[in-house]
């Protein structure tokens, strides 16, 4: 018999933690001082709804519908003699790419809170900080030991079941990373200097926008919102499947959106007043997060109570993702070879850490290896095939699919999406979903490659 979530909110905060990541906490924040603030955030808001809820809606409905992980679910609904379910290739290699560099990036969190948690910080320069950072990059041994315990912890968590495991532990989590958020927030907002932070973050600067042209801020908050969700490989799809039919699913749908944007937009009231506060550059990339942050906590009062918060936080946030897509890939597995899924999980724990093995020596053993030009790396190419590739053309096959009459269709798709009680989805949603939105997704592909192969 198939898992259920025993309760609703069970289900909306492991669908969240599944889109709750890295990108929220560093990446967001980032973005939206660079582009002008609150200029960047209301683009973001914008797009998150016309954007991510929509394509959310497909693959919540396709899981549901089909009671299957996206190894499968295909096959269950998809017109006789066609081949939608040859994306489950697609779809199941997003996953194990995604967990090739992502484990690698959680293991970097948890040797962080470690450090900042023992003190190792304390008196440290923020050139000292960076050598620090630098050393860990050289180490394969030490990332190798931390990326391997996430492997076991996460994959752990679901070999207690999904409610036991998954939803308990990561419904936890969640609820612990919101109150975590809350109090780093208002201890960054109390700092001397803090509305300085407030300021570039919030309010729209009509300078930065312009300096960067509409053009590129629109697409980098187009990007932003689609890639938050991780939408496109199933990893939302399978929690639809351990649904009832008691909710329609575009209330859900928001629900999750409303907690990735909370968890994004309070990330920013953490870092922002903060780096202000401490006269620290918050436009200065990766190194916000590995050698500024470190080194603003280290000088704040209880510094290193804040600091080791803020990584526990960290660690939440990853944590939650990687065993979302554990789950996902232990479902498709256990499915596609009809075996129980603790033996997929004991076969899947060797196999995810052996091939994370790239992304930790690209660092160090293959750091000449530059495959998309100087100052990349094995993550930046394994990352690439996940965000420019298998992501929006995943989430182009879920839209076709529950539009076109060769698919699935529009019908049987607001049929499932409206069961249950809650908000409606919208009938006249279809021209746009059938039309205008493929279209925005085909832009976001093309203008991906783009910038990567032919902009200077």
């Amino acid at each position: 018999m198939r898992g259920q979530f025993s309760t609703r909110l069970g289900f909306i905060l492991v669908s969240a933690g599944c889109a709750i990541g890295l990108g929220n906490v560093w990446r967001f924040p980032y973005i939206a001082g660079k582009y002008g603030g609150a200029m960047f955030v209301l683009f973001y808001l914008g797009f998150l709804a016309i954007l991510g809820l929509p394509i959310m809606a497909c693959e919540f409905a396709v899981g549901r519908a089909s009671q299957r992980s996206v190894a499968t679910s295909f096959e269950v609904l998809e017109p006789e003699g066609t081949k939608w379910h040859w994306y489950k290739y697609g779809a199941i290699a997003g996953n194990i790419l995604l967990m090739m560099f992502y484990t690698t990036i959680s293991g970097w969190m948890a040797y962080y809170f470690y450090k900042m948690l023992i003190g190792d910080f304390n008196g440290l320069t923020a050139e000292a900080v960076g050598i620090l950072f630098g050393n860990l990059l050289a180490d394969p041994l030490t990332m190798f030991g931390y990326m391997a315990g996430i492997v076991v912890i996460c994959f752990g968590v679901c070999y207690l079941g999904l409610q036991k495991g998954v939803e308990r532990i990561t419904k936890t989590m969640m609820l612990c990373l919101l109150a975590l958020m809350i109090a780093l927030a208002i201890n960054s907002l109390l700092l001397p200097g803090a509305g300085k932070g407030l300021e570039y973050y919030l309010l729209p600067n009509w300078q930065r926008f312009i300096e960067y042209g509409a053009q590129e801020v629109i697409f980098a908050a187009m990007g932003q919102a689609f890639f938050t969700l991780s939408l496109g490989i199933g990893a939302l799809a399978i929690f639809g499947s351990y649904i009832g039919k008691e909710k329609r699913l575009a209330g859900e749908g928001i629900w999750i959106i409303m907690l990735d944007t909370f968890v994004a937009v309070m990330s920013g009231l953490i870092i922002f007043p903060a780096c202000f506060s401490y006269g620290v550059d918050p436009g200065s990339g990766p190194n916000l997060l590995f050698v500024s942050l470190p080194n603003v906590f280290i000088h704040m009062p209880y510094g290193q109570i804040w600091g080791s918060l803020f990584f526990l936080f960290m660690i939440f946030a990853s944590f939650s993702t990687v065993i979302a897509v554990f789950e996902n890939l232990t479902s498709c597995f256990s499915e596609l070879l009809d075996v129980d899924r603790k033996k997929i999980i004991l076969c899947l724990i060797p196999t995810i850490i052996i091939l994370s093995l790239p992304c930790i020596l690209g660092f160090n053993v293959w750091n000449g290896f530059q495959p998309l030009g100087t100052g990349t790396g094995v993550l930046d190419l394994e990352d690439f095939f996940v965000s420019n590739n298998i992501l929006p053309l995943g989430s182009l096959l879920y839209l076709v699919f529950c539009t076109s009459r060769y698919g699935w269709g529009w019908k049987n798709f607001f049929q499932e999406v409206n069961t249950g009680e809650g908000l409606k989805f919208p009938q006249w949603l279809r021209v746009y979903m059938t039309w205008g939105l493929p279209l925005i997704v085909l832009y976001i592909f093309v203008t991906g490659y783009y910038s990567i192969f032919f902009a200077k």
